[in-house]
């Protein structure tokens, strides 16, 4: 079977951190595909190996069959890439930004317009195709970098965080806009992320990185069955004790106890029959329950129990690598 993408025990070190360990993996055509990891984690660096722009210290990254490393002029042709930061020319409208890009890849000037016009409905720019970029909102500049991208028709197109610094309007418009890409084009997108809602909404399968390493990899829903499918009562205590603590450990349906801020979250095999149980435990132990809510699990649970870590703590503990903005992020131990 071919695949997309095929990468075969890629690494990448840098003079004083490996920004990528050992990473194996393979991308279905057609598929929405999911790098989930906190800033740092090597996911950019990874992208950027898969895309021509670095070359791995050792291993084997394939674009449809394509090594990346001896034949990257091929692969540049066959992918797509939106980057981290918006590139597109504020001096320039809309279509002046595509016309100039779709010569780089030497498209027929009518076959290029063509597309042009079809890429700016597409993405619902087509009524302000002829206005400077400078005055496009921040969502409006990321729709037409997707349009950049898939202007000379790549088979994939790659992300990386295509949604950061945007409101949350605007990145439900993106997502709408990448699904009905992919179901119109049936288009291969690889996608990095650290945006837990944006993973489990967009992509078919999900590999969450750590010290660039792949810690698991499953589509969004097994990823949750994996760590028990446990209901989660969620509560806010004014007066959490190691006592009160002990007692709801020591509750047979009660499986794990975390603390997210200044929230204690209860993991329970059934949250309807626990809840009265736990409210009353907590009364008697002189408790107060000022907030309580039931929620299912996420991502971001299924991030804690792989990593031990919120993904927030995760970016918490690493600090601005010399390599500058995108490149990996040193931590203690060298690894990244």
């Amino acid at each position: 079977m071919a695949y997309a993408v095929e990468v075969k025990n890629i690494v990448k070190k840098f003079p004083s951190v490996t920004a990528v360990d050992d990473v194996s993996f393979n991308v279905d055509e057609g598929e929405i595909f999911g790098l989930l990891g906190p800033n740092g984690a090597g996911k950019t660096t990874l992208n950027r190996m898969l895309t021509c722009l670095i070359k791995p210290t050792s291993g084997q990254a394939n674009i449809r069959g394509l090594d990346v490393v001896k034949y990257p002029v091929r692969v540049r042709r066959n992918i797509g890439v939106v980057s981290q930061a918006m590139t597109s020319d504020l001096d320039l409208t809309a279509w002046e930004n595509l016309d100039i890009y779709g010569k780089y890849f030497d498209i027929p000037k009518t076959r290029r317009h063509e597309t042009i016009k079809y890429l700016l409905e597409t993405v619902g720019l087509a009524n302000r195709a002829q206005e400077l970029v400078a005055t496009y909102s921040g969502g409006m500049r990321r729709r037409l970098e997707i349009a950049r991208g898939l202007i000379h028709k790549p088979y994939i197109l790659f992300l990386d965080e295509p949604t950061t610094g945007l409101d949350p309007q605007s990145r439900r418009v993106i997502w709408d806009l990448l699904n009905k890409i992919r179901k119109e084009t049936k288009l291969t997108i690889f996608i990095t992320t650290h945006y837990m809602d944006e993973a489990d909404f967009l992509c078919d399968r999900i590999a969450i990185v750590d010290y660039g390493k792949i810690v698991v990899l499953d589509s969004p829903s097994n990823l949750k069955r994996s760590i028990g499918g446990f209901d989660i009562i969620e509560m806010l205590l004014s007066n959490y004790t190691p006592e009160v603590e002990a007692s709801l450990k020591a509750m047979q349906f009660v499986k794990n106890i975390t603390k997210k801020d200044e929230y204690t979250r209860v993991y329970v095999t059934d949250a309807a029959k626990a809840m009265p149980v736990i409210i009353e435990d907590i009364k008697k132990m002189h408790g107060s329950i000022d907030y309580l809510a039931i929620q299912k699990q996420s991502l971001e649970d299924v991030f804690i129990h792989y990593t031990g870590k919120t993904i927030r703590e995760a970016e918490a503990q690493k600090t601005n690598f010399i390599l500058g903005a995108g490149a990996p992020r040193q931590f203690p131990g060298g690894r990244l």
